[in-house]
């Protein structure tokens, strides 16, 4: 009894193979507090960032940043992220730490357990049971209303 044997190579009748993913086949769904959506991107746990970020679309971010986030997008910071600077953009939800003053054109989420050292400026503020805010929050469009 032979316990190999060799066999010929086979001809490759169709077109060559590559490393694609097969576009008919939808990967599975993911925890969403750790995975961007489809137009957003991630800063992951581990990476710490030392300066300015600016974004267009979505940011999810469960690391670190000091300095300054500007954006006209959303900015979700994971339950491992921490922020120590500025945040301005268009919507934050808050699930990490922040320590730093939180300035939103539509909308601010503090969402439960997370923990802000600062002020907020937003049109809507919505809080979750589980909040440490120490800070200050100015909600509303400024305007007064009639009388």
């Amino acid at each position: 009894m032979q316990p190999f044997t060799r066999f010929a190579p086979r001809e490759r009748t169709g077109p060559p193979q590559t490393n694609q993913p097969d576009p008919s086949v939808v990967p599975g769904p993911f925890n969403r507090t750790s995975m961007p959506t489809q137009s957003g991107a991630l800063l992951s746990r581990g990476v710490s960032i030392k300066g300015s970020v600016k974004f267009l679309n979505e940011l999810l971010i469960d690391g670190e940043v000091e300095g300054t986030i500007d954006s006209t997008g959303t900015l979700t910071i994971g339950e491992h992220g921490c922020i120590r600077g500025e945040i301005r953009a268009k919507s934050v939800k808050v699930r990490g730490t922040v320590e730093g003053n939180i300035f939103v054109t539509e909308r601010c989420e503090l969402q439960a357990g997370c923990t802000l050292h600062g002020d907020i400026e937003a049109p809507r503020l919505m809080v979750d049971e589980n909040v440490t805010f120490c800070g200050n929050a100015k909600v509303g469009t400024g305007k007064s209303l009639p009388a």
